[in-house]
């Protein structure tokens, strides 16, 4: 948490108070803030900022200074005054402000390395890498942001958890987070592609694959199309069939289609209810404090238009016909009550996969929160298979 002069700025919930009440800027003037407030001890340069922001991508310098111009009027500074950000002329822009900081993250976390890799198609994708030991790669999932991630308290705990005994390997898909967002047509085999694309810039041969959610979709292809280099697999809260794609009846079909419907309109037009909805069935036990920070979290990983169009692939996912041919050892695990992703998805994929184990935890997040017990199960089961 970051204070100074009537401000206070929450990079956990994504969130800007003014005078105690919450200022609603757009997710690249809040990053930006954050980045000039975490290096208040320097000049920040206009081409890291158009790095660390926008993801290296093509962008001009008027949007840059588009961007700090209302980032000064969210916190009440302005191009005249500079008495919060100022400007050093030809170099960038610096954070002069006093800041009273609580809350920062234990000293002994080992920072992340963001680095960056280009698909032949021309998308930029960023990955990163933290911890130490033998590596471990994770398929992206919904709506990541390798940044905001690290400091979130959705996705905080699993990284460090999952970076405990291993060199954790994970990136921005196509379309959302640090890589591109103006990218062309969204398909699954892109998505699949762009994890070749990332192991083979770290420069892997044989690792342990793990697949969250539609990631687990992702991870089970590329096991198939490359059986040598996965030494096994784990899937958490996976799918082999997107609901529209598993929906048999007429009123599954019928759910199925509103719950696509609903999404369209509520992301198209920006509707915080939907996405209160949303975090709901994601986090049916989190707090209020923590759905507010999932919704956050969404809203900064990507353009609304993006967000409909990965609706719209993930609804049709189906990898069912793929997953028999899944060659390695396979540890699926699953809440029981899990509301967005039902559990006959990993009974599913257990009949499936030949050499697969399937357990279920006792939760009913499909995110697992940091201190409900299913967490340390998690944690126990996937250290115990990869030991193995």
């Amino acid at each position: 948490m970051y204070a100074f002069e009537d401000c206070e700025v929450d990079p956990r919930r994504f969130e800007l108070r003014r005078r105690g009440e919450p200022v609603h800027v757009e997710p690249q003037v809040f990053a930006l803030l954050t980045h000039l407030i975490r290096h208040r001890d320097r000049v920040v340069g206009k081409t890291e900022l158009l790095d660390s922001v926008w993801g290296y991508r093509h962008v001009s310098e008027s949007a840059l200074t588009s961007r700090v111009k209302a980032l000064r009027r969210a916190i009440g500074d302005s191009g005249e005054r500079q008495r919060i950000v100022a400007t050093v002329h030809g170099v960038g822009y610096r954070f002069i402000a006093e800041v009273r900081e609580s809350g920062a993250p234990p000293r002994g976390r080992i920072p992340q390395q963001i680095r960056y890799c280009r698909s032949p198609d021309g998308a930029c994708v960023a990955y990163a890498l933290s911890g130490t030991g033998p590596p471990l790669v994770k398929a992206a999932n919904w709506l990541t942001h390798l940044d905001l991630e690290w400091t979130s308290p959705i996705w905080a705990h699993w990284l460090d958890g999952l970076a405990r005994r291993h060199t954790l390997v994970r990136y921005d898909e196509r379309g959302c987070g640090l890589s591109d967002w103006d990218v062309g047509d969204f398909r699954f085999e892109d998505w699949v592609d762009d994890l070749e694309l990332v192991v083979d810039s770290v420069g892997l041969d044989r690792f342990p694959l793990l697949g969250i959610s539609q990631g687990g979709a992702v991870a089970i292809a590329y096991a198939v199309r490359h059986p040598e280099r996965v030494s096994r697999l784990v899937l958490a809260g996976a799918y082999g069939r997107g609901r529209f794609a598993r929906a048999a009846t007429p009123e599954e079909k019928e759910e199925a289609e509103l719950d696509l419907t609903l999404g369209r309109i509520g992301w198209r037009h920006d509707d915080p209810t939907f996405r209160q909805v949303f975090a709901s069935q994601f986090l049916p036990d989190g707090s209020r404090e923590l759905w507010d920070a999932f919704n956050a979290l969404q809203r900064a990983t990507t353009s609304n238009d993006n967000v409909v169009r990965f609706l719209d692939v993930f609804a049709r996912i189906d990898v069912s016909g793929l997953a028999a041919s899944v060659r390695c050892p396979t540890l699926i695990l699953h809440s029981r009550g899990d509301l967005r992703v039902p559990r006959s998805q990993a009974r599913e994929l257990a009949a499936l996969i030949p050499d697969s184990r399937v357990c279920f935890l006792d939760s009913r997040n499909h995110i697992l929160t940091e201190h409900e017990p299913a967490w340390a199960e998690f944690l126990a089961e996937v250290d115990d298979f990869l030991g193995g």
